[in-house]
């Protein structure tokens, strides 16, 4: 290990402590928004990239020097686990990742295999041992996708609008349904303890498209499993995240989590969720397409967001999810550079 000094800002605002600015970081910080990893996609697919840990090292770090942000995200897909469980995936282009052996029973269920992340990802794990251990002066979040949203990949055969199958095997298989949830919980846990053990500082549980639940499905079918996998990964004692896409109508179960930070989508004001009694640390959560907008709209808009976020300890900045592919460089670097100046100069008073 290095002696090289890290900057704890945002691991301490996960925490719920006073910091001198608010932290940022950016939901696909590291993509195709660069030209860098544009070029690098001419020569390497994602798997290629992802297989190789310099490679995959270089995609994360390339944010954290370009933007000055105050973590790193590994590079990586939320499907990389599922092909050690014998889920024959495919990532294509233009469509996403594409399943050839769909669930569609407590049979295909029981079929599973489980994941020894030594043995089926080391390059997931060499990668951050490499980041942490000589590249990085911010610290790495790991992440995996959660139970729901890799179950609706697994049982629509890929992306999906509406979650139909996915609700339906839900509703009229439940008990094979519980067997995944278990069976994906146990995967997650393995997966997301060894990229804690490598040297991942925090980690964050996308559960992308659980919002395609209401209130009352979500307690029943969903929350039990995800209280399982943050209590067990508490054990590890890192910051632990939850983010899902137009999800606002659960903050209040991810609240009840044994989690840190909640994270936010752009559609549920901070000074909203407040009121509504969440008191941990909170995510988000500009519009991503407003970065495609004048910059004084963009400084408007994150002086809002900032505002509502300071008003109470606890708060990292981020978008509401991804950068898109046309947003530019410089228009990510000087919204950094704004967030921690604005920030201090209020914190600091």
């Amino acid at each position: 290990m290095s002696n090289r000094t890290i900057n704890d800002t945002f691991l301490r605002a996960a925490r719920g402590e006073r910091t001198d600015y608010v932290p940022c970081w950016y939901m696909r910080q590291a993509g195709r928004s660069q030209p860098e990893y544009r070029a690098l996609k001419e020569k390497y697919s994602l798997f290629e990239i992802t297989h190789q840990p310099e490679l995959c090292a270089y995609v994360t770090k390339l944010p954290v020097d370009q933007y000055n942000v105050d973590a790193a995200i590994l590079y990586k897909d939320i499907m990389t686990p599922l092909p050690s469980l014998g889920v024959d995936v495919e990532i294509k282009g233009g469509i996403g990742p594409v399943i050839s052996n769909p669930i569609r029973s407590v049979g295909d269920v029981e079929k599973l295999g489980e994941i020894n992340p030594e043995q089926d990802v080391p390059y997931v794990l060499d990668t951050i041992k490499l980041l942490v251990n000589e590249q990085l002066d911010v610290p790495l979040i790991g992440f995996a996708g959660a139970p729901f949203t890799l179950a609706s990949y697994m049982i629509e055969g890929g992306p999906s609008k509406n979650y139909n199958k996915t609700k339906a095997f839900m509703y009229s298989q439940s008990e094979a349904w519980f067997k995944l949830m278990d069976k994906l919980a146990t995967m997650t846990v393995t997966y997301v303890k060894a990229q804690i053990d490598a040297g991942a500082k925090a980690i964050q549980i996308f559960d992308s498209w659980v919002g395609a639940l209401n209130a009352v499905d979500y307690r029943y079918f969903i929350k039990p499993i995800m209280t399982r996998i943050f209590s067990e990964l508490r054990e590890k004692n890192v910051p632990l995240i939850m983010f899902g896409v137009g999800a606002s109508h659960l903050v209040h179960e991810w609240h009840d989590l044994p989690l840190d930070v909640v994270g936010l989508d752009w559609r549920l004001p901070i000074v909203e969720a407040r009121k509504m009694g969440i008191t941990k640390t909170v995510q988000g959560n500009l519009d991503p397409a407003l970065l495609l907008a004048p910059w004084n709209v963009i400084e408007e808009k994150a002086k809002e967001i900032l505002d509502q976020g300071m008003a109470h300890p606890g708060y990292i900045f981020n978008l509401g999810h991804g950068v898109f592919p046309d947003v530019q460089v410089e228009t990510l670097k000087k919204l950094t550079t704004f967030i921690h100046e604005y920030s201090a100069s209020k914190l600091g008073k």
